[in-house]
């Protein structure tokens, strides 16, 4: 570790220090022994936005002695359109300080504020409900949903609700015939292609392929890939991340020849009966903008929805960013876009994505 950052804070004896390789095995073993440790604070985010995009880690660890109480995970993201920011943990949907007390978080929070002033950034935002009354709530913007999973495949079943089951039903059916399977994969070409191609659909760039090559590398076993075939024709993909007893589906994209089979339930499906027989009980959705088609085709999984609260404190900036891409301003775009062809969606679309950490 390096020096400790100069913070003006009357907790003496705490030093709060930058993360460097030689102290990251200490700090991902803080991350695996605390209670709120998820795969939203691990390092390969931002492996892969340094991949990507060349952006810095500078994540902060607190120190008591040797003894580390308290994680940070931060990126310097200077995104070519919204300038510079300190986001915890960007490209993700989660990642906020994990501290042992209190005044370990507000030593974190602290080191943040002054990182932030040295690297003149705009704002530091932390993807977590912490901070004090000066790190303004980030609300109404994203929902998070969240299941159990029975272990039995049947009540596994008798939880989803009637319309939604009715479609699984029709799912497994394609499947028994044999004109809907489901593979693992770890080819990250085969997944981008179909990703990349559904955000288009959407309206949104698409990340570098490299990116998530470089999540694949950083994460190993924890990523699970699972290709939809429709008669040999791969038509969806899935990418989820197992988490403790949580597998996370964080990535799917379902071609149009998808719709007619049901692609996308039965990746959903089959990826919650993999979990099950993993040991997981508990299916995270991740996040959705409130109001959005895929934020109503997640409650139709019987999921209630759980706002989102993030905090954010400016910096050099005198107003927050209007980064909601539910604004009005983000229509035309959004509507230009899906007019794109897919080879300049591709193109484009990941110096865009930048922007959107």
């Amino acid at each position: 570790m390096t020096a400790a950052l100069a913070i003006d804070t009357a907790r003496d004896s705490l030093d709060v220090r930058p993360v460097t390789r030689a102290g990251a095995a200490a700090v991902k073993s803080f991350i695996a022994a605390s209670p709120g440790g998820s795969v939203f604070h691990h390092s390969g985010w931002a492996n892969a936005a340094r991949a990507a995009y060349g952006y810095e880690d500078v994540s902060l660890a607190a120190f008591r002695g040797d003894a580390i109480v308290g994680v940070l995970p931060l990126i310097d993201v200077r995104a070519p359109f919204l300038g510079r920011s300190l986001v915890s943990t960007a490209f993700s949907v989660g990642g906020g300080p994990l501290a042992d007390d209190g005044d370990a978080l507000a030593a974190l929070l602290d080191g943040a504020e002054a990182l932030g002033r040295e690297r003149r950034a705009n704002y530091i935002e932390i993807r977590d409900n912490v901070g004090g009354e000066e790190w303004t709530p980030v609300t109404d913007v994203y929902a998070s949903f969240e299941l159990p999973i029975p272990e039995d495949e049947g009540e596994n079943l008798a939880a989803i609700p009637r319309k939604r089951r009715a479609e699984v039903r029709k799912a497994i059916k394609f499947a028994q015939s044999g004109d809907l399977a489901i593979r693992l994969s770890r080819d990250p070409d085969e997944f981008y292609r179909l990703y990349a191609a559904s955000l288009r659909d959407h309206g949104t760039p698409v990340f570098p392929k490299v990116f998530l090559e470089t999540l694949i590398a950083s994460f190993g076993d924890a990523i699970e890939i699972s290709i939809a075939e429709y008669r040999g024709e791969a038509v969806g993909a899935l990418m989820s991340f197992y988490d403790r007893d949580v597998v996370r589906p964080y990535y799917i994209g379902a071609s149009a020849a998808a719709r007619h089979v049901r692609a996308a339930d039965f990746l959903y499906w089959t990826q919650m009966r993999r979990a099950a027989e993993k040991g997981c009980r508990r299916f995270d959705f991740g996040r959705s903008k409130i109001g959005t088609g895929p934020y109503q085709f997640k409650t139709l999984w019987g999921a209630a929805p759980a706002p989102l609260v993030y905090r954010r404190k400016l910096i050099a900036a005198r107003r927050h960013p209007d980064v909601n891409p539910n604004s009005p301003k983000f229509a035309a775009f959004v509507a230009a876009w899906r007019r794109l062809p897919y080879p300049l969606a591709n193109r484009f679309g990941p110096f865009l994505a930048g922007n959107f950490a």
